[in-house]
Order: structure tokens, then C-alpha cells, then sequence
């Protein structure tokens, strides 16, 4: 993947242009939701997601913790800065957390990615981050499950209804021939809907919807849980040997969406290693309690891409792919999409 570089343009052509003697840097070019969804489809995310997290991994990024702000009740403000290093790229997302939002036909997060030239710093580019968000977080689970899973993995669970169960279908579909999908709701009636949506998306799938994760979770090959519950939605004492689980939706160290007989039965890899350390709620709450050592949570997932770290060792292996969302994935799936939107005239350009 290259970086995005652009060069002023002293005759005032293109992006660069000269006002009173002095020359200013490119335009901004404006993507919008629709763009997003255009720009970066699941494969091509899964893809770039994978690159970017070896580079992690190599130490080729820089990522500060993202930064939580309580905004009211339970909606949050976070804020994630980041930059890769060769070639450079650096940029900023913006984006609050609303959990109410999907009753009211909205995504959960809604905000921009911000991204700059590294020859001057100026902003070139802005974009949706609510639908980059959930496509580059399903794309991480994606990539997590093509490396752990078992290669015979053809049955999912899904614990979740909301924009990122959408999505995590269509990751999962994209890396294992799947046979069937379960979906588990809090109520029925959301479930059924969001079942009968998977159906007609994909009429191939054997799709079943229930409220009872336990039942739900039996049989699974592999489980993701999409929640913003607050407390465990996943039991130790449910899983079954060769599942293949992807841990998602507790993004803060406030919220854990699975018990510690989760984790102890498990073999855990995570995207970033100080990141799950200071905001994995259930890691964060038993290394606390002296119930996990931090040296018992594995490697992260780039160090198995790149092959220096180990993955699967057999089929009977519980493992667990622990993902908070790392800013440097949002800044590759950017970069991804402003290159693509340059060569086929996409967004609006604003003078900036």
C-alpha cells in the first residue's frame, strides 16, 4: 500500500495553488457515506487490514490510546491520532459513540477521519467514519478468523444485531465457506428481522435467530459477540473445543462482553498489545484481580501474519481474537479509499 503524497501546484493547476505570492496545499477532498461504501468493499478491506496489522506489529506506526469523552448518559466522544511510517501517513479520527442510534436508523458511530500530507501537514482528505468504522472492524475480525480458525470453520454465531452483525457476516462469508449463521438478539422480533435480512442478502446461508446465546453458541464454529453490552454476553462454560471466537464490541476497560472462564479456556491474540492491556475490560479487570498474568495473553494478530508468532496449534484449540480497533487500520482503510476516489473523480473537492 503507498501513501497518499501530494505536491503543491506553483501554476495553480490541479490541487495546488498560488494566492498573493504565497502557495498553498492541495484541497481537501470531501468522501461521503456513500463514497465510503463504494471505495471499500469487504474484500479489499480485509486486505488492507491485513497489511496494515503486520506493519503494527514490525513497530511501523505510531498509536496513541484513543481518547474517551462522556458526552451524556452513555454516548462518548473518542478521538484516535495516529501516523504510519514508510511510506508516511499520518491522520485523525473523530467519532461519537451513540448506542442509541440503531433504534433510530443511525449508525452507533458517527464522526470524520481526517487525513494530511506529510510534505506540509495539510488536510487532503475527509470522510464518513461511521460506515469506515464498521467495515474496517468486520474486516479485522475477517482477518483474525482466516488466520485462527479452523480451515473446516463453516457454522457462525453471531451475539448481536446492530450495524457491526451486518458486517461481520459479510467478513466472515469472505474468508469461510459458510453453511449457516445463527443470530442472537436481546428480543425476538429484532432477531428474526435481522435473519430475514441475512437471508435475502444471502440466500445460500442457513440462517436461524434466537435469544438464548447458550443455545446459540453450541455447535458454533466460530462466535462473534457485536454488543455494547456492559456485562458478559459469552460463558466459559459454553464454549466447545476448535471454536474460533472474535471478542468486538467492548471497546473501553468500563465494559466486558465475556466472563474470566472465557479467557482462561481460551488462547488469546489481540490487535495491539497496549491497547488491550490498558481497554480490554475483561483482561484489564483479572490481570487487576491477579486471576491472568499479562504475559498469558498472546501475540499480536500481525506477528502471526508475518509468521513470527504462532497461531492454530490443532483443531481442538480454543482460540480468541480480542479487537479493540486500532487507529491505524482506520488510517489505512482511508488511505485506501482516497487513492481509489483520486482515479475514479470521486467526493468533492473544497478549497482549505
Amino acid at each position: 500500500m503507498t501513501c497518499h503524497v501530494v505536491r503543491g501546484d506553483p501554476g495553480g493547476d490541479g490541487f495546488g495553488h498560488v494566492a498573493n505570492g504565497v502557495e498553498r496545499g492541495p484541497d481537501m477532498r470531501v468522501l461521503s457515506n456513500a463514497d465510503v461504501a463504494a471505495l471499500l468493499p469487504m474484500d479489499q478491506a480485509i486486505e488492507t487490514v491485513a497489511q496494515v496489522m503486520q506493519r503494527v506489529s514490525r513497530g511501523e506506526a505510531q498509536m496513541p490510546l484513543r481518547h474517551v469523552v462522556p458526552v451524556g448518559g452513555p454516548n462518548m466522544m473518542g478521538v484516535m491520532s495516529g501516523a504510519l511510517d514508510q511510506p508516511p501517513c499520518f491522520g485523525v479520527k473523530l467519532v461519537s459513540l451513540f448506542p442509541g442510534n440503531p433504534a433510530k436508523g443511525l449508525s452507533g458511530h458517527r464522526g470524520a477521519v481526517v487525513l494530511f500530507e506529510p510534505e506540509t501537514g495539510g488536510a487532503v482528505a475527509m470522510m464518513d467514519a461511521g460506515l469506515l468504522t464498521a467495515i474496517r472492524t468486520a474486516a479485522a475480525s475477517g482477518v483474525a478468523t482466516r488466520a485462527l480458525a479452523r480451515p473446516d470453520a463453516r457454522r457462525l454465531t453471531i451475539i448481536g444485531t446492530g450495524e457491526q452483525a451486518e458486517h461481520h457476516l459479510a467478513a466472515l462469508g469472505a474468508v469461510r465457506p459458510l453453511e449457516a449463521v445463527h443470530i442472537v438478539g436481546r428480543r425476538a422480533e429484532t432477531a428474526a428481522a435481522f435473519a430475514d435480512c441475512a437471508r435475502r442478502a444471502f440466500p445460500d446461508l442457513r440462517v436461524t435467530a434466537g435469544t438464548d446465546a447458550r443455545a446459540g453458541v453450541a455447535g458454533a464454529d466460530i462466535v462473534c459477540t457485536v454488543t455494547n453490552a456492559p456485562t458478559p454476553v459469552l460463558c466459559g462454560d459454553w464454549l466447545e473445543p476448535g471454536q474460533h471466537l472474535n471478542i468486538v464490541g467492548a471497546s473501553v476497560a468500563s465494559k466486558r462482553e465475556v466472563d474470566d472462564a472465557v479467557v482462561l479456556r481460551s488462547s488469546v491474540w489481540v490487535d495491539s498489545r497496549a491497547s488491550a492491556l490498558a481497554q480490554a475490560g475483561e483482561l484489564v479487570d483479572m490481570i487487576a484481580a491477579g486471576t491472568l498474568m499479562p504475559e498469558q495473553i498472546g501475540a499480536e494478530i500481525g506477528a502471526v501474519l508475518e509468521g513470527q508468532a504462532e497461531g492454530r496449534r490443532d483443531a481442538a484449540q480454543i482460540t480468541l481474537y480480542r479487537s479493540l480497533g486500532v487507529i491505524a487500520q482506520d488510517l489505512a482503510c482511508a488511505q485506501h479509499i482516497l487513492t481509489r476516489a483520486e482515479a475514479e473523480g470521486r467526493g468533492t473537492e473544497v478549497a482549505f
